[in-house]
């Protein structure tokens, strides 16, 4: 099934209407759809590497505003939908370490999950679950979702169609060492300033 989804996702970049279909993916993406729009915005950038910083904020746009959807799910329909999404994906069992990571580190739990590959969605529905600071959340969003999908715009504009096997194969491994990075350097900025 995930993979008829994935071929699904995949035809859309060969399709007028295919930017619609980004922003689509990517709005569904945050709160239940479970192909993440990376795929099609890959396929897009690689078809046009001109237009990569333009899919890029599609998908950064489309996948905040889902986010505030996945945020409302938690918030007023928790036990309705958002048990059910979550049960759906087999992270029951996750909830009370999220619930741990928001108490110690807020915004940077959602930050970090809306840049590596842990499922957006996980984090989009339990912060409002947990009633996270909203505006705090929609910052921290929109400061990671722009970020990671910038990042691969930028890629595919500087290296072509020859960087998409690159970043396929290893998107995973890119996504853990840049937060790894990214996480030193506000460790860094803390005990320096």
């Amino acid at each position: 099934m995930l993979k008829k989804m994935y071929d699904w996702v995949l035809q859309w970049s060969e399709r007028p209407g295919g930017t619609w279909a980004l922003f689509i993916i990517a709005f569904c993406e945050s709160s239940f759809f479970p192909i993440p729009p990376d795929v099609l915005l890959i396929a897009l950038a690689v078809g046009a590497p001109k237009k990569s910083y333009k899919f890029a904020m599609v998908c950064s746009l489309g996948s905040i505003l889902g986010a505030c959807v996945g945020y409302f799910i938690g918030w007023q329909f928790m036990d309705l939908i958002g048990n059910k999404i979550i049960s759906f994906y087999h992270l029951t069992d996750k909830i009370d370490y999220i619930a741990a990571l928001y108490q110690q580190w807020d915004a940077w739990a959602v930050s970090i999950a809306g840049f590596t590959p842990i499922p957006y969605k996980l984090f989009t529905i339990t912060a409002g679950a947990f009633s996270i600071n909203f505006p705090i959340f929609i910052i921290a969003s929109a400061f990671s979702r722009t970020l990671r999908f910038v990042l691969v715009g930028s890629l595919i504009y500087f290296f072509g169609p020859s960087i998409q096997t690159f970043i396929n194969k290893y998107f995973n491994i890119l996504a853990i060492v840049f937060t790894i990075l990214l996480i030193a350097g506000f460790v860094a900025i803390r005990f320096v300033f």
